[in-house]
C-alpha cells in the first residue's frame, strides 16, 4: 500500500562536457537528497551532458545517446535499490539505429523500471534545435505506480501544454514531474528575461491548480556554450502544491537540492473543494483534437 505522505527531491545542477562526470555528480546529489529524506528524486532534462541541441544540427551528437536499459539506467537502478527510493531520469535514448528520443525513465525503489515516457512535444527555436535530434514520443501521457505514489513524467516543452498535464492527471498521477533545460539567451535577457521565467512558472502552477496535482519542475543552471550559441540556464526549480502554492524557488545560478513533503490526502481534499474534474464537459470537448477552429 502506498503511503499518504512522502517527500520529493529535485536535483538542480550544472553540467560539463564530460558525461561520466555528470553522471557521477547526479548520483552523488541523489544520495544527498535521499539523506535529506527524499523518497522520489527527479533529475533535470538530459542530465548526462551539456544541452547539445543548442549547437545546431551536428550528427556526431547522436553518439551521446544510449539504449534503455543502458549505462545510465543500470547505474541509477542500482542506486535506487540501494537507497530504497524512486528516481526519475531524463535521457537521450537510442531506440534503434537512426531513431532517437528524449526520454524520462521512472525507476522504482527496488531498482525495476516502473515506466517510460518519451517527450511528445518537440520544439524548434533558436538554440533549441530539438526536431533534428528527437523523434516525437509515442507513449501517450501515462501515470505509473511506484512505491511512494502514482506519478507522471513530462519533459520540458511539454510543460506549456495544458492537454498533456490534464491527461497525465486523468491517468491518476498525483505528481507531475517536468525535467527541464530552459534558459535565457543573453541578448534577450535584459528585456525579456523576467517575463520568460514568470510565464514558465505561471503555466505550470496553472496545471497544478486546474488538475489538483503537485507539479515539480527541475531545471539546470549554468552558462553553456559561447556566443552566439550561448544559453544561461535559469534554474529556478520549484514544486507547486495542488493549489498552485510554491514555498521556495531554487536559485537562478547555483546548484541546489529542493525538497517538499507531499500528501495524497491533500490532493483529495483540494479536489473535493475545487471539483474541476467533476465539472468537465467531456461531451463538448471533441473539437480539441483539431489543429485549428476558424
Amino acid at each position: 500500500m502506498t503511503p499518504d505522505k512522502f517527500r520529493i527531491g529535485l536535483v538542480q545542477m550544472s553540467c560539463t562536457g564530460d558525461t561520466q562526470e555528470n553522471l557521477d555528480k547526479a548520483i552523488q546529489k541523489t544520495r544527498e537528497a535521499a539523506q535529506m529524506g527524499a523518497q522520489i528524486v527527479c533529475l533535470q532534462e538530459l542530465f548526462r551532458s551539456e544541452y547539445f541541441c543548442r549547437q545546431g544540427e551536428i550528427h556526431a551528437n547522436f553518439d551521446l545517446a544510449e539504449t534503455i536499459p543502458g549505462p545510465s539506467t543500470v547505474a541509477l537502478s542500482k542506486l535506487a535499490a540501494e537507497l530504497g527510493i524512486v528516481i526519475v531520469a531524463s535521457l537521450f535514448e537510442k531506440r534503434a539505429p537512426g531513431l532517437y528520443h528524449n526520454t524520462a525513465v521512472i525507476i522504482d525503489a527496488d531498482g525495476s523500471q516502473a515506466g517510460l515516457y518519451r517527450k511528445m512535444h518537440i520544439p524548434e527555436d533558436p538554440l533549441f534545435h530539438e526536431k533534428f535530434y528527437f523523434t516525437p514520443g509515442d507513449t501517450g501521457f501515462k501515470a505509473f505506480d511506484t512505491k511512494f505514489g502514482r506519478i507522471a513524467a513530462l519533459v520540458c516543452w511539454d510543460q506549456w501544454y495544458p492537454e498533456a498535464a490534464r491527461l497525465a492527471a486523468l491517468a491518476g498521477a498525483n505528481i507531475l514531474f517536468y525535467p527541464t533545460a530552459i534558459g535565457w539567451q543573453p541578448p534577450e535577457k535584459a528585456e525579456w528575461g523576467a517575463a520568460q521565467y514568470d510565464a514558465w512558472v505561471t503555466a505550470m502552477r496553472a496545471h497544478a491548480i486546474a488538475s489538483g496535482v503537485y507539479v515539480a519542475a527541475v531545471n539546470r543552471v549554468g552558462m553553456e556554450g559561447q556566443a552566439p550559441a550561448e544559453i544561461e540556464f535559469w534554474g529556478g526549480s520549484f514544486i507547486a502544491d495542488p493549489m498552485g502554492r510554491v514555498s521556495h524557488y531554487a536559485s537562478h545560478s547555483e546548484e541546489e537540492i529542493l525538497l517538499q513533503d507531499c500528501s495524497v490526502s491533500k490532493v483529495e481534499e483540494i479536489r473535493r473543494n475545487w471539483p474541476f474534474l467533476r465539472d468537465r464537459r467531456i461531451d463538448a470537448y471533441g473539437p480539441i483534437v483539431n489543429r485549428f477552429l476558424a
